[in-house]
């Protein structure tokens, strides 16, 4: 089948704070590609209030997914889906598993970049629920991996009430002051699409390398569907 020299990649958000920083990192690095953007921002807000990720979440991903595909058409097929929305793991794995193109996580990328730094993995986020399940995912894809890590988690509490509120200086000051406190660590995660506006305040106040999520997500796509 021919294809567009453009391929047609579907980004799929439950925070609205995680477009601009998935479209920067596909402007900086896959400029060529056809993303768009699907955003449900009652994903995020369901999960809260319910406090675990349930069928009915999971079904959403899928019809989500589905509709990804829809959106192709006989020459111009959708070619990749990335999801940016942190929190809901097994949601976006049912989306692989029922997907024929190449599907990311938004953070394994980043995952297995920091493995190449060191074993004591810094992993900071603004959204509290992803902490934990972030931290599983990380564990399991060091071990199947061989790979033995610490994780030193970092919540930024209140930086994603500041984003939303529009006070990006806030934002990026408390990021940094949390990233700041995060002591002995070989690499530094920023663990959400919405932190990556961050990362040059977080590297100006720690030694260690500083991995974002939509970048390292974007250069997997492109590599993955240049491939498929």
């Amino acid at each position: 089948m021919e294809h567009t020299t453009a391929p047609r990649i579907a980004l799929i958000h439950a925070l609205e704070e995680s477009v601009l920083p998935a479209r920067r990192a596909f402007k900086s690095a896959w400029p060529e590609a056809q993303a768009f953007d699907l955003l449900d921002t009652s994903l995020a807000v369901d999960l809260s209030n319910k406090g675990k990720l349930d069928q009915a979440i999971i079904d959403r991903f899928l019809a989500l997914g589905q509709y990804a595909h829809s959106t192709g058409e006989k020459q111009d097929p959708l070619q990749g889906i990335l999801f940016t929305c942190s929190a809901f793991r097994p949601a976006i794995d049912a989306v692989k598993r029922n997907s024929s193109v190449p599907v990311l996580r938004p953070n394994e990328s980043a995952f297995r970049e920091a493995f190449d730094y060191g074993a004591r993995v810094g992993l900071l986020v603004s959204f509290l629920p992803s902490l934990a399940g972030l931290s599983a995912e990380i564990t399991e894809q060091a071990a199947d991996q061989n790979k033995s890590i610490q994780i030193i988690g970092g919540h930024a509490k209140g930086a994603l009430e500041a984003l939303q509120a529009d006070d990006e200086e806030t934002h990026d000051r408390i990021v940094a002051e949390t990233a700041a406190s995060m002591k002995d660590i070989d690499v530094l995660i920023l663990g959400q699409f919405s932190l990556a506006r961050a990362r040059v305040k977080v590297q100006e106040v720690v030694s260690c390398p500083v991995i974002t999520t939509p970048d390292a997500a974007v250069r997997e796509l492109r590599r993955l569907v240049s491939k498929s």
